[in-house]
């Protein structure tokens, strides 16, 4: 399965998501690569830094911020179980190619009425994809959230009535994700049993639970 993780909106923690995802997916059993489609490559920073901090790698980690990935992601994927890509924002020659890339599009937004708005952008592009890849399948992700807030909900509550669907997994705003990316490091590995590792392995079951793969296309 290719998984694209996008938003034209910055900071809604698409780098984040990527690299939990890509890891909980790679600690059961799977092989991953995670593509840097990003040219700020915040995950290949991510990867050099656990280098520099002499641990084991997890996943294989490229940098690919061209527009060619819908034509080179698939050849990566016939080395691998899954890919995850961690998009671009505000570049539409890359977004685009990141869609065609994809069987999987997961949008994550923050609890904000600003996020429901900017996804508006987002889901014309992912419409125009759809002409080319009807079989393409998209979910939103709520991210840095606290749960009982309001504004979680609310935010919740705007984008249910969108297609595409929210995923049923939210992901609190958890100080641990920040620790884990500068020491190049995911929440799982500094507590196996808190919230954020929880959280992460809850969301990479559902998504795996969507049955989604070429292969099954």
């Amino acid at each position: 399965m290719i998984i694209a993780l996008l938003n034209q909106k910055g900071g809604v923690g698409k780098t984040t998501l990527a690299l939990h995802i890509a890891g909980e997916l790679a600690g059961r059993g799977n092989r991953v690569t995670l593509v840097d489609a990003d040219p700020q490559g915040s995950s290949l920073d991510w990867s050099q830094q656990r280098a520099r901090e002499g641990l084991p790698r997890l996943f294989g980690t490229i940098g690919l911020a061209r527009d060619t990935l819908h034509r080179e992601a698939p050849e990566l994927a016939r080395d691998a179980d899954h890919i995850v890509i961690d998009g671009p924002p505000c570049i539409a020659g890359l977004m685009r190619s990141a869609l065609l890339a994809a069987d999987l599009v997961l949008i994550p937004v923050q609890p904000s009425p600003l996020d429901g708005w900017a996804s508006a952008e987002m889901l014309a592009l992912l419409a125009e994809a759809r002409i080319y890849r009807p079989e393409l399948v998209a979910r939103f992700a709520l991210n840095r959230c606290g749960a009982r807030t309001v504004i979680a909900r609310e935010t919740a509550e705007t984008l249910a009535d969108h297609d595409p669907p929210m995923l049923a997994t939210a992901i609190g705003q958890r100080v641990v994700f920040a620790d884990a990316a500068q020491a190049g490091r995911l929440a799982s590995e500094i507590d196996r049993q808190s919230p954020a590792a929880r959280e992460i392995a809850a969301l990479t079951a559902e998504i795996e639970g969507l049955g989604i793969g070429r292969a099954a296309q």
